[in-house]
């Protein structure tokens, strides 16, 4: 027997509680590493931090609240428009635009779950949130004077409270506060009767219905916390490229974002974390290779699929429970 199966429950709890201590030492070691790398891999590292919040909003929903909605890429657009918006028309600082960005966000996201409030699910729901991603890129196409159509916009440089972010150094910084803010706050709220309710609709709808557990206010909150936290990812994703483009929020952006959470783990926080990361960092290793960043996530998902059910994010869970995310339930 292992050690892991081995300990009692008591033991297993204490142990998981150490461990997320020790977890908070892993943004302390990350304060040094601009000073490792060069500019352009500083503009990767800042981009796997986008992605981090991007997986954790999509996790919510498909992985915590098990349902296969495709509308995060919606999201992701509205949050990065929103505060490209705002800065360009209103001189809006960046550090301002932020928590406008998530409320768009979380807004799309309860719109977008009118569908699910209806009934609507599996495939049937994955085509019509994914309609709704599509239907946000002719918006932003269409509202040229706003959006500036199919040429896009040029976003100012970031600030906050005054700071340039003219270095990819400084953006590093405040992404990275950012992100452990939307990790914290998420987890809190997975570990609470919300996240034990997302649990049992998860689990059987009908049963948690019977139980008392209003579903509909649930997955409507699911759905506006994941429009949120992707909304926020938006808004740094503005301040990393400068550009905002339709062409940056179509399919091929969504395949990424699913190739995320599936590869790191459903329903897992570290799961976002390791997806975000390897799926980003990856594909600038094989740049001469035209066409295997398809090629790469393709295979990935096969083989978390077939031999990682639950991605990246199990492996360190067998290591040590401090990894296990006790609100998720196969």
């Amino acid at each position: 027997m292992s050690d892991a199966a081995a300990r009692t429950p008591l033991e297993a709890r204490r142990a998981r509680g150490g461990g997320r201590r020790l977890l908070w030492l892993v943004p302390l070691l990350l304060l040094p590493v601009p000073l490792f790398l060069d500019q352009y891999q500083q503009y990767v590292a800042n981009l796997i931090l986008v992605y981090v919040p991007v997986g954790v909003g999509f996790n919510v929903v498909v992985g915590n609240l098990g349902l296969l909605a495709f509308s995060n890429v919606a999201f992701f657009g509205i949050g990065a428009y929103t505060a490209g918006v705002l800065m360009l028309k209103l001189s809006v600082p960046w550090w301002l635009t932020i928590l406008p960005a998530g409320i768009m966000g979380g807004m799309a996201g309860a719109a977008a779950s009118v569908p699910a409030l209806r009934g609507v699910r599996l495939f049937y729901l994955a085509i019509m949130t994914l309609a709704f991603g599509e239907l946000m890129r002719w918006v932003y196409i269409r509202w040229e004077p706003v959006t500036g159509g199919s040429f896009g916009m040029a976003v100012p440089e970031a600030s906050v409270f005054g700071w340039a972010l003219d270095a990819e150094s400084r953006k590093f910084y405040a992404f990275l506060v950012l992100v452990i803010l939307v990790i914290v706050l998420t987890d809190r709220l997975l570990r609470s009767r919300f996240g034990r309710a997302f649990v049992a609709i998860k689990g059987n709808e009908e049963a948690a219905a019977a139980m008392g557990i209003p579903t509909d206010r649930y997955i409507l909150l699911g759905f506006a916390w994941g429009g949120f936290v992707v909304g926020i990812a938006g808004s740094m994703y503005a301040a990393l490229v400068g550009h905002l483009s339709p062409a940056s929020f179509d399919l091929t952006e969504l395949i990424l974002q699913f190739a995320i959470i599936m590869v790191g783990g459903l329903g897992s926080l570290v799961g976002s974390v390791l997806g975000a990361a390897l799926l980003t960092a990856a594909p600038e290793f094989f740049q001469g290779l035209p066409g295997f960043e398809e090629l790469l996530f393709a295979v990935l998902i096969i083989v978390v699929i077939l031999f990682l059910p639950r991605g990246l994010a199990s492996l360190l869970a067998r290591a040590h429970p401090a990894f296990d995310d006790r609100y998720f339930r196969e």
